[in-house]
């Protein structure tokens, strides 16, 4: 791992829930919509355990053994999805997490590319909400590639769409299937939140809050070896 620290960083790639903005509860409440209109347990609990899956791989772990035809799974889906843009229409600059709006404008001086690489359909919509969609050269889902987190297909799509190399690249995730995926691609990466949940990342922290791109750059090219922090 020291090598992989010791190669000069090229690129940034953030997740989206959890990261740049956190539409978790948005996705609770409309899961929970669907759930209850079709008589289907679900909680919050449930809804945790979804962060970082694809709307069908989500739909399926919420069914578990239940049958359905994949036309009715698709009606669920886009009642899911009709359900989220009611939300999402009302999202603006105020959605961003604490540090977003002060930290891609410092990497974006840097002369560094950004791109996104998110499990969310409405990636996009989500960005330009947020004000934000400017600011990353690429913006890339799961439904671009074969295989969602925690396959690495989307981090190294975005990646290619950039022109980086993986090894190149900070990837910034919440989720433990992200983790996985941006470890599997090859990528430095950085755990946000729960260390019982990000702690595979090769750095932790709470959150981006008061963090620098300088405080990034130095932890993520000098680390002599894997470490850990709640914070810098």
């Amino acid at each position: 791992m020291t090598d992989l620290f010791s190669v000069p960083l090229r690129a940034v790639i953030f997740d989206m829930d959890g990261v740049l903005t956190d539409t978790i509860d948005y996705h609770y409440r409309t899961w929970q919509r669907l759930f209850d209109e079709e008589g289907i347990p679900f909680d919050r609990e449930k809804n945790e355990e979804l962060r970082g899956l694809s709307r069908l791989d989500s739909l399926n772990a919420v069914l578990g053994d239940r049958e359905l035809p994949d036309a009715k799974k698709q009606e669920f889906l886009d009642r899911k999805n009709q359900y989220f843009h009611e939300f999402i229409e009302q999202m603006d600059a105020s959605a961003l997490l604490p540090g977003i709006a002060e930290l891609l404008p410092e990497i974006e001086a840097a002369g560094l590319p950004m791109a996104v690489a998110s499990a969310s359909q409405n990636v996009q919509k989500v960005c330009t909400q947020l004000g934000i969609a400017d600011k990353f050269q690429k913006i890339a889902s799961v439904y671009d590639v074969p295989n969602s987190k925690p396959a690495p297909d989307v981090f190294l799509h975005a990646a290619k769409l950039i022109d980086t190399e993986p090894q190149a690249c900070l990837a910034i995730e919440d989720g433990a299937s992200g983790i996985e995926a941006a470890l599997a691609a090859g990528m430095r990466v950085l755990g946000l939140g729960d260390p019982q949940v990000v702690g595979r990342a090769h750095i932790v922290m709470d959150g981006l809050g008061g963090v620098t791109w300088a405080d990034l750059r130095a932890q993520f090219e000098t680390a002599p070896a894997i470490a850990s922090s709640s914070g810098l």
